[in-house]
């Protein structure tokens, strides 16, 4: 089921125009993967997703419904949740005060307290890190563990779609591993669905179902994940041989 259609957007930075007719779509519990060179537009269109980044026209539909015209505090209680670029954790609150302001528009809703432990209690679960960090100032968390305090704060919002902005950014392989397990147990046991920016292009590929690959804010390539891997356009621009060795190491 189509659970996000993105129809012909163009959003702007004053004069600069960065996206140019973007069309897209997710299904839902897909992980799909946005692939592009700085600047091609990836994280912009996580930003009018989110309503960030108001788009200038176009059309967002979400679950059928149109909402661009929303306001980003009402995205991410219709169930988008955004994990930005630089993780941008609350660094003087500890690790539970982080992860309970995720959670700020289910309180105010008044849901009961015992599904929001719920939810925390599943953060914990899937990064146990964060459990044996939890009283801990989030400014003293080493890189890797801010990035999974980011990922669990945007999920005590229980969404329904995760937007995930370089999470591997600056951090050591083995932590960029835990991560990417946790995204694809998110969509195999919550039914996440996804949509990845990612500068580890073959990673991302690994773990997404389809993907997109942009240029100077226009989408040129639409294909399954599989597919793009082999595709000698993509590997000569994105997985070239100094690149792989990268990768795999």
């Amino acid at each position: 089921m189509e659970m996000l259609k993105v129809k012909h957007i163009n959003t702007y930075y004053g004069q600069v125009h960065a996206l140019k007719n973007v069309s897209l779509h997710l299904n839902q519990g897909e992980i799909v993967t946005l692939i592009g060179a700085n600047g091609a537009g990836k994280t912009t269109i996580l930003n009018s997703l989110s309503a960030v980044t108001p788009i200038r026209s176009g059309e967002i539909l979400f679950e059928g419904n149109p909402i661009h015209a929303l306001s980003p505090e009402k995205i991410v209680d219709l169930g988008i949740s955004q994990v930005p670029e630089g993780r941008q954790v609350f660094k003087p609150l500890t690790v539970e005060d982080n992860l309970e302001l995720g959670a700020y528009l289910r309180y105010r809703r008044r849901e009961g307290r015992a599904r929001i432990r719920a939810s925390l209690d599943e953060i914990y679960r899937l990064f146990p890190r964060l459990l044996e960090r939890r009283r801990q100032l989030a400014g003293t968390l080493s890189g890797g563990e801010q990035q999974m305090l980011a990922i669990g704060r945007a999920l005590m919002a229980r969404p329904k779609l995760l937007l995930l902005d370089e999470p591997s950014m600056g951090l050591a392989p083995l932590v960029v591993q835990e991560i990417f397990s946790v995204i694809a147990t998110l969509t195999r046991e919550l039914g996440t669905t996804v949509l990845l920016v990612e500068q580890n292009a073959k990673a991302a590929l690994k773990l997404a179902d389809r993907g997109y690959v942009l240029e100077t804010g226009k989408v040129i390539i639409e294909e399954s994940a599989g597919d793009l891997l082999e595709n000698r356009e993509v590997q000569r621009a994105y997985l070239g041989k100094e690149k792989k060795e990268i990768w795999e190491r």
